[in-house]
């Protein structure tokens, strides 16, 4: 059965590519993005796009909406520590905001967009949802705020929540891609010295408690991701604020991204090492049992080369 949705940030990376599976499927999509980080040829074409404020959300949510898919957030780590207040005023005031328009407009219905730095260092690997949560940075302090508010809303207002925590998300899905600006994640910066865009990618450590020194990550393709939304609209219970993990349960280091991307591109890739990040966890690898049992999620596009190469198709055409 088709439904209504509102995909907030829905001209940013992951919002464009769900947005795209929701009309897809059959479903009437509006997107609001005020375009800070979004991009608005990312907004798919079907999709009935409002250039806003998720502050100003009561404008536009009304009671024939479903459904809201929350995506609209700055989610730079480096960032969030230099500038804490931009991140706690957006993805915290903004976010409280959109709940209490949900509440007015009586949608009770809500995928969030949360993250894996929400748990900081972990304590074991992989991570299941029960591990403790420590944020090392204000970007994950803001998403787990956010977690908490919507726990508090499902139990007192009735909101029926899933809150989807991503690990990396990598790859791309058609016209839909990732491009930041600036750039921090690592596959689409390595990408960009395979283009001659940049000399070198820095490795920022090498000395970490890991296999070859340098960060390990989780990698989930996008269109895995956009899938796992659509499952949680399914899945959302009334009352219930559900909280699922995803990831591939693979960990693969900075070091084996860099290389894979060499034989991808077939560009020699030069490397620096760099000092250590402040807040950058050695090790980040997801359990995503729950996801699969509660959500009936099972990631199909898991290797990393067709990660890669997916990625790289994008960033060529792009550039173009």
């Amino acid at each position: 059965m088709s439904g209504k949705y509102l995909v907030t940030g829905g001209a940013g990376y992951v919002g464009s590519v769900v947005a795209q599976h929701l009309l897809e499927a059959g479903h009437e999509v509006t997107v609001l993005d005020n375009l800070s980080t979004g991009f608005r040829e990312g907004v798919p074409a079907g999709a009935t796009f409002i250039e806003g404020d998720i502050r100003d959300a009561a404008k536009w949510l009304d009671p024939s909406y479903d459904a809201v898919l929350h995506f609209a957030a700055f989610s730079q780590v480096g960032e969030s520590v230099v500038k804490p207040e931009k991140y706690w005023e957006n993805n915290v005031g903004g976010s409280m905001a959109l709940l209490a328009a949900m509440r007015e407009a009586g949608v009770r219905k809500l995928v969030f967009s949360s993250t894996a730095a929400t748990y900081g260092e972990p304590e074991e690997v992989p991570i299941v949802e029960t591990a403790r949560t420590s944020p090392t940075n204000p970007y994950g302090a803001s998403k787990l705020s956010v977690d908490f508010m919507i726990t508090s809303e499902a139990a007192a207002h009735g909101l029926g929540a899933v809150s989807l925590r991503y690990f990396n998300v990598a790859g791309a899905y058609g016209s839909c891609g990732e491009r930041h600006a600036p750039e921090s994640h690592l596959i689409p910066l390595v990408l960009q010295v395979a283009q001659g865009k940049r000399d070198a990618i820095s490795v920022y450590g090498d000395d970490y408690p890991t296999p070859d020194g340098t960060c390990v990550r989780d990698y989930i393709h996008v269109a895995d991701l956009a899938d796992a939304h659509l499952l949680a609209l399914k899945a959302a219970t009334p009352g219930e604020h559900l909280i699922c993990n995803l990831g591939n349960g693979e960990g693969f280091s900075v070091r084996q991204v860099i290389e894979t991307v060499r034989q991808v591109t077939g560009h020699p890739i030069p490397e620096v090492v760099a000092p250590r990040r402040g807040g950058d966890p050695a090790s980040l690898v997801a359990s995503a049992t729950r996801a699969k049992e509660r959500l009936g999620w099972n990631p199909t596009r898991a290797d990393l080369a067709g990660i890669v190469a997916d990625a790289w198709a994008f960033a060529q055409n792009v550039s173009n």
